[in-house]
């Protein structure tokens, strides 16, 4: 029970991190985010429960054919606001565009042979 209170604090800290970082520096609060931070933790965290270097290395393959579809959010959440849409409608919109980037894609990257 104490190693997931240690997962999650320290996940949560990353995340609060970066939120109060972008308070006094976006760029660097950007940099740090853009940093795969999550991923490693969760690479990390599955090397010490044991799974081997195959399966972690399958993991990253996949994370990086999925981050593609999420690029999108980000190009149309700024084009967006800067359009002058309200932040929630902005929000919401580039959500549901890059959800269904990734519906797009696990159809295609089957087909490209690409096993998720």
């Amino acid at each position: 029970m104490l190693y997931y209170i240690l997962k999650v604090s320290l996940s949560a800290i990353v995340i609060v991190a970066i939120a109060e970082i972008a308070k006094r520096n976006t760029g660097l609060a950007a940099l740090l985010a853009s940093l795969p931070l999550t991923s490693l933790l969760a690479f990390i965290w599955l090397h010490i429960d044991g799974f081997t270097g195959a399966q972690i290395a399958d993991l990253s393959k996949q994370i990086f054919w999925l981050v593609l579809p999420s690029l999108v959010f980000f190009v149309l959440l700024p084009a967006l606001l800067k359009y002058g849409l309200d932040f929630w409608l902005s929000l919401g919109l580039s959500a549901a565009a890059t959800i269904a980037c990734y519906f797009v894609f696990m159809f295609l990257l089957p087909r490209m042979g690409v096993q998720l």
